[in-house]
């Protein structure tokens, strides 16, 4: 028998006020005639892995290998204030809120923890480590790209993303959307 393979990811809870920016954010591409797929608002995060196919047997020993990792990190601060789309504004696949600020901590918890899964079978990334908020996808082929320039143009107070916990997740891609599950919620070591 084929054990079980769950999709998972390991993210940071962003703050509420990401919400009203991403309604905000929205309203500068409603009008575009393109198929803009809208993350739902409870899902919002800030990825520092996607794991993919995880297989069920993995699921304890990642589960013990992240906590231990970030129970050594205290909690710190970043900020949230730009916009951008990978890979390019011609061609969109992705929109998103950048963060800035002292990253260190958070690319120091990208790497340990890349590192660390990488010894239980999950590849690295091929590409450098770029935190941001993932608010749509753009799927292609369609009959129209979407002009971005007004979404990459668009300016919102900066928000404070206080950073205090790392969580585990499964997602279930179902015929009305995706179903985001928390398996656990790893606290950072010390209080901010």
């Amino acid at each position: 028998m084929t054990e079980k393979l769950l999709r998972t990811f390991i993210a940071i809870p962003t703050p509420v006020e990401v919400r009203s920016k991403k309604n905000m954010l929205y309203s500068t591409m409603e009008d575009s005639p393109a198929t803009i797929n809208w993350v739902k608002n409870m899902q919002l995060h800030l990825t520092i892995k996607f794991l993919g196919h995880t297989p069920e047997s993995t699921i304890n020993k990642i589960i013990e290998d992240v906590e231990k990792l970030t129970s050594r990190f205290k909690p710190f601060q970043i900020t949230v204030e730009s916009t951008g789309c990978f890979p390019v504004p011609e061609r969109p696949r992705t929109l998103w809120m950048g963060v800035n600020g002292n990253l260190d901590p958070l690319n120091e918890i990208f790497v340990k923890i890349e590192n660390s899964l990488e010894l239980l079978g999950f590849p690295k990334e091929e590409q450098e480590y770029k935190p941001h908020i993932t608010l749509a996808r753009i799927k292609y082929p369609q009959k129209w790209t979407p002009d971005v320039s007004r979404f990459l143009k668009s300016s919102y107070d900066p928000i404070d993303f206080p950073v205090d916990r790392v969580q585990f997740f499964s997602s279930e891609l179902l015929p009305t959307g995706t179903v985001h599950t928390l398996l656990k919620s790893f606290p950072l070591g010390e209080t901010l």
